[in-house]
């Protein structure tokens, strides 16, 4: 037997003012997305954003549905109109928050693990790295890539 460690590097800063303006303009959409949450049974808020490399910013919500697991999350929002809109065209980031009731949580909110293989699949296609950032009230967290924060993707296909 060997045993093995996985190790993840990221960054973490105290405000959404400490971000570089690339990042901060996409955290800034993140945050604007959550006004399109469609959220009534859980009450929890999200929205997403991403770049793209020609500089577009999409933004997504996530969309709740009383026929459950009809909803969708806003990462998966976000980048399937990403996809659809610009199908040749690399997502190089990725913003999220969540919150409730419209105010952002203090820590981080994280995806889910169907979003995070879904922004494993596009980084894959782009053949570059896309990377992630987590918007909390408190702190904010900045992966350099979805290898980061999804250490064994799923390619096995």
């Amino acid at each position: 037997m060997t045993e093995k460690e996985i190790k993840i590097d990221f960054q973490e800063y105290k405000s959404i003012d400490e971000l570089n303006q690339e990042d901060k303009e996409l955290a800034q959409a993140a945050i604007s997305a959550m006004q399109g949450s469609y959220a009534p049974y859980s009450h929890f808020n999200v929205g997403a954003a991403v770049r793209i490399e020609n500089g577009d910013i999409v933004k997504g919500a996530n969309q709740e549905n009383a026929a459950f697991p009809s909803g969708l999350c806003a990462e998966r929002t976000a980048m399937f109109a990403a996809g659809a809109a610009y199908p040749d065209k690399a997502m190089t980031s990725i913003a999220l928050t969540g919150g409730v009731m419209g105010r952002i949580c203090a820590t981080p909110a994280t995806p889910c693990g169907a979003c995070r293989q879904v922004m494993a699949q596009y980084q894959a296609k782009a053949g570059k790295k896309m990377s992630v950032i987590m918007i909390g009230k408190d702190k904010i967290w900045k992966f350099h890539s979805v290898d980061d924060i999804l250490p064994l993707i799923f390619d096995s296909i």
